[in-house]
Order: C-alpha cells, then sequence, then structure tokens
C-alpha cells in the first residue's frame, strides 16, 4: 500500500526507514523538515487516498524521536523512555506478589517475556542498564518469594533450605 510512497520518497532523494505505517525521514534543518512534512502529507492524502495522523506527525531532533521504541543519541540505538517504562510496568504485573500462581509459572511467563524483550531491544547500546534491570527483576523475584513464604518460621526454613543446596 505505501509501496509508491516510498518510490516518491527516492525519487526526491531522502533518506529514510520505514517499517509498516511508521516512517522516519532525516533532513538537514526544521525548516525543510516542516516543507518535507507539508508536501509528504498532501501526497499521501491526494495520491494514496489515506489519512495522516497529524498529532503523530512531527518535526524533531533525531535525538528526541521515537521510532519503533527506540531513540537516538549520535550514532548510538538507546531504548525509548517510554519502552523501558512499558517494559517495567509489564515485568511488575508478571511479578505481582498478589496474583494467585504458582512461582512456576510467574518464573516462565516472565522469562517466556524477557527473552521476547532482548530479542527485539538487544540491537541497543545499552549495557549497564541491562545490568540495572536485571538487579531490579531479580529483587522482584526475590520479593515474591518472600511473600509467598509468610510467615516467619517458613521462611527462615526456606531460607535454609535454599542456601543449603
Amino acid at each position: 500500500m505505501l509501496d509508491p510512497l516510498d518510490k516518491e520518497l527516492e525519487k526526491r532523494g531522502h533518506c529514510f526507514a520505514r517499517y509498516a505505517d511508521d516512517l522516519i525521514i532525516m533532513v538537514k534543518s526544521p525548516r525543510a523538515g516542516e516543507r518535507v512534512l507539508g508536501s509528504l502529507t498532501r501526497f499521501i492524502e491526494n495520491e494514496l487516498k489515506l489519512k495522516v495522523n497529524t498529532e503523530k506527525s512531527q518535526v524533531v531532533k533525531s535525538t528526541h524521536c521515537k521510532f519503533l521504541g527506540f531513540s537516538f543519541r549520535g550514532k548510538q540505538i538507546r531504548w525509548h523512555p517510554k519502552s523501558i517504562e512499558k517494559f517495567k510496568r509489564r515485568v511488575r504485573e508478571l511479578t505481582n506478589r498478589t496474583w494467585g500462581v504458582s512461582m512456576g509459572k510467574k518464573i516462565h511467563d516472565l522469562s517466556v517475556y524477557l527473552r521476547g524483550w532482548i530479542n527485539y531491544y538487544g540491537i541497543a547500546n545499552q549495557y549497564q542498564q541491562c545490568v540495572d534491570l536485571d538487579h531490579w527483576i531479580r529483587r522482584r523475584v526475590r520479593m515474591c518469594y518472600w511473600k509467598q513464604w509468610g510467615r516467619p518460621r517458613t521462611k527462615i526454613r526456606s531460607l535454609i533450605n535454599w542456601v543449603c543446596r
């Protein structure tokens, strides 16, 4: 459906990246960005008969834009802060202490989610943030075990069994 748009952008000589309906076009100045945004909006609405969401369409510096959950700083690819917030919200749901399922199911669901997330977002240059998130996730899992063990006597017995394995 958007193949004519790709051809039009190539014909105009723009540097761009598109995945499905998400599009980012790199230009040198904000004025050029406004001009390109206006002309492409007209092209999409008049030629392709599609509606452009003007609330999402914007001209910003590359350091302030979000594309497929990533942001950019110089030549580095970073996770966008909203992507990290969404990740943490989902991990909190999966490690909810009042969710009445076994720890095995919680750990399984969490590992499936983490594997998928890191397979997608693993291309970003953020090793230290991965380490910090790992510490945070491990603390969440420990909280689940601590809540599950409940009474002080059970906590002591479980910790002794866990350490002496």
